[in-house]
């Protein structure tokens, strides 16, 4: 049952409105069984008559797009015995022959060797002319040697599991919500229901307009707002269920759970062994470096998305932490989000800490 947050948590997401890090923000703490503590504070915006936020808030999640879905599809598709981990790229997308050792595993670990970002968006549009445009994109390294974070390769893996399965990812992931988050409220876009409770993520000044229930990536935008690599929307809510439904598989109170096996999840969940890589299979892992902060365990595995929404989950305290935020609404403080990031998480490891002691 959800109990009263932290002190310490309250003063924190208070500072970071004050510093204008960010307008609002969610955080939701918990373990398998439910959340544990939930705070929403500040406004959709810095407007003083702004929406408040609540729990119902949603958000633009962005990069957690790459974990949440595309990172989930893949499992499902490996599993069903459509698109294999270990299988090469180019089995199913001809145009990368000449880069036959790329797998897609080597795309979500960042390992294949693309740039990290290209503004597709300005010339071109749609799935196909994405694919094209990546595969023909020169490689910045030799597959599995180092890594990169890259967009590139989860747009192309979006590419590939709708070559794979005939189905558009948008679909593929109401698919997987409606087996393991049954009315959870996420998903691509924003449904004209959601818009009044959608945090503003910021103007976008190629569309020349505020991005409040649209993608605020541009290249996701020019891919119909369902991308590999960002599109989803949802509220802390959502994001919490769908941290509960990969611990359960991880920690293996589960075995099998809408098309992914406990050893998948395990699978994906393990650190890779490309050089110098914090990366898993879609996952980032715990680093001194990394957005959690010092205090989770070096088990731990998460993700950030540009707009300022981030998902931690620590198998070793059976405990994950969603922060949701719209930082970008009216500005790029890179360092003060990650300041952010880090505070909340070793505050809520020690608060957690604290109430679990004997």
């Amino acid at each position: 049952m959800t109990s009263t947050a932290p002190a310490v948590l309250h003063a924190l997401l208070v500072r970071a409105v004050d510093e204008r890090v960010t307008p609002g923000a969610v955080v939701e703490v918990g373990d398998a069984a439910g959340p544990a503590w939930t705070l929403a504070l500040g406004r959709h915006t810095y407007d003083t008559g702004s929406t408040p936020v609540t729990e119902a808030t949603v958000y633009d999640l962005a990069s957690l797009t790459k974990v949440i879905a595309t990172t989930v599809l893949a499992l499902r598709a490996h599993a069903a015995g459509r698109l294999r981990l270990d299988a090469p790229v180019a089995a199913r997308m001809p145009r990368l022959a000449s880069r036959f050792t790329v797998t897609v595993a080597d795309l979500l670990e960042h390992a294949a060797g693309f740039p990290a970002h290209r503004p597709y968006y300005r010339a071109i549009a749609g799935q196909a002319a994405f694919a094209a445009r990546i595969a023909a994109e020169p490689l910045t390294f030799a597959p599995r040697t180092q890594h990169e974070y890259t967009d590139l390769g989860f747009i192309l893996l979006g590419a590939l599991l709708e070559a794979a399965t005939g189905l558009p990812l948008a679909r593929q992931f109401e698919t997987f919500v409606a087996d393991a988050l049954p009315g959870a409220e996420i998903g691509f876009g924003a449904p004209p229901s959601w818009r009044r409770r959608v945090a503003p993520s910021g103007v976008d000044l190629w569309r020349g307009r505020m991005m409040a229930g649209h993608v605020h990536d541009a290249n996701a935008a020019a891919l119909g707002g369902a991308a590999g690599h960002a599109g989803l929307f949802a509220t802390a809510v959502a994001v919490g269920r769908f941290a509960r439904w990969w611990l359960r598989l991880w920690c293996g109170t589960t075995t099998a759970s809408a098309g992914v096996s406990q050893a998948l999840a395990a699978r994906a969940s393990a650190p890779g062994s490309v050089p110098g890589s914090s990366r898993a299979l879609g996952w980032d892992t715990m680093r001194p470096t990394s957005s959690c902060g010092t205090r989770l365990s070096t088990a731990s595995i998460g993700h950030t998305g540009f707009t300022g929404t981030s998902l931690w989950i620590d198998p070793r305290r059976a405990m994950y932490v969603v922060l949701l935020t719209n930082r970008v609404h009216a500005g790029d403080d890179v360092d003060g989000i990650r300041r952010l990031r880090i505070a909340v998480h070793d505050a809520v490891a020690d608060a957690w800490d604290t109430a679990r002691r004997p």
